[in-house]
């Protein structure tokens, strides 16, 4: 009997939801979704449970993000599914952010894309020596999502526009920096903190559950993002990609250098429609009002070549080597990157 893609289980006062596709760690399908969006409405109704736990199964990750190459054949084959999964993902991103119960992400190992969503938007947000935090789109020909353009923009000084315009990923430290994560616990130490919050009382508030948290914190060791905050800030401050990558171009050091090496690698139209998603999204007054933006780039981009060849190269043949249509950013016309900003139709409704 094949085993389910996400275990949900109780253990004591604890609702506890495990990611269980570790070969490809965790990454979600449209199934998966549902499932998790089944469990937290269940969960929200059990006056017994106190605490719901998210969590992935295998050493590896917590999660790495949507099942691109579903969504790849989904577009090729123009049947809905892709946006059928960015709707409903997006509306599992939302109840996240709202939940009325406390909600604990333990974010171990590969925490990518839809995985942050999954995990950032919660109120408590666990990382560990293990985690490798990012928003890889823009290397793919696609934009950051799952209500990213209302996070990053949240992220001390212009951190959140490097995070996602380059893409690389982070470390605890960094996502503790960038308000993605909140507290650092030892890997070897999640079983146990399971068990803890599982013993916790019925109608145990935030405040119980951080306590526990607490207990288990560690240091998180120093930033790589705060110790080049002033040349980040300095660097990506402009409302161009264009300006961003001659302001780097200026700076001295190999942090500067190595960031305009990746920023020159990733699709020129995904980096100029992310900038002005982040820019809007820091604006914008709500995760309802961004992730309903994001959809509608979204939904745009399945008719974008960049995205086709971001994911051929990334995990259909692996070459790593994209070619970009317009391969520089000086080519990408503004009336394109305005056409990916058409509100979805239909709306998106939370």
């Amino acid at each position: 009997m094949q085993e389910s893609e996400v275990i949900i289980e109780r253990r004591g006062t604890a609702g506890i939801i495990r990611l269980n596709r570790p070969r490809a760690l965790n990454s979600l399908t449209l199934a998966m979704i549902r499932t998790i969006t089944e469990a937290l409405n269940g969960f929200a109704r059990d006056a017994d449970v106190a605490t719901v736990v998210a969590t992935g199964e295998g050493e590896r990750g917590f999660c790495a993000g949507g099942d691109i190459r579903a969504l790849h054949e989904s577009a090729r084959a123009g049947d809905g599914l892709a946006g059928t999964f960015w709707r409903e993902e997006f509306r599992l991103n939302h109840m996240i952010a709202v939940y009325p119960k406390p909600y604990v992400a333990l974010m171990d190992g590969i925490t990518m894309g839809g995985g942050v969503g999954l995990s950032s938007h919660g109120r408590h947000r666990i990382v560990t020596e293990r985690t490798r935090l990012a928003m890889p789109e823009t290397g793919i020909g696609y934009v950051p999502d799952v209500g990213a353009t209302w996070l990053l923009p949240k992220a001390p000084g212009e951190a959140g526009t490097w995070l996602g315009l380059t893409g690389l990923d982070i470390a605890a430290a960094d996502a503790i920096y960038a308000h993605l994560a909140d507290l650092q616990i030892a890997s070897s130490r999640l079983a146990e903190v399971i068990e803890t919050l599982s013993g916790l009382p019925r109608g145990s508030s935030s405040g119980d559950v951080d306590g526990v948290l607490q207990v288990y914190a560690e240091p998180p060791g120093e930033s790589r993002l705060r110790h080049n905050a002033t040349m980040i800030d300095r660097a990506f401050r402009f409302d161009s990609v264009e300006e961003i990558l001659a302001a780097l171009a200026g700076e001295d050091g190999e942090f500067a250098a190595e960031t305009r090496r990746v920023l020159l690698t990733r699709s020129p139209t995904s980096l100029k429609l992310a900038l002005q998603l982040l820019r809007a999204g820091r604006s914008s007054g709500s995760l309802a009002e961004c992730l309903g933006r994001e959809l509608g780039a979204c939904l745009q981009m399945l008719d974008n070549p960049d995205f086709f060849e971001g994911i051929r190269a990334a995990v259909i043949d692996k070459d790593r080597n994209p070619k970009w249509s317009p391969a520089s950013v000086e080519a990408v016309k503004a009336q394109t990157v305005e056409n990916f900003l058409k509100p979805a139709e239909p709306p998106l409704l939370l």
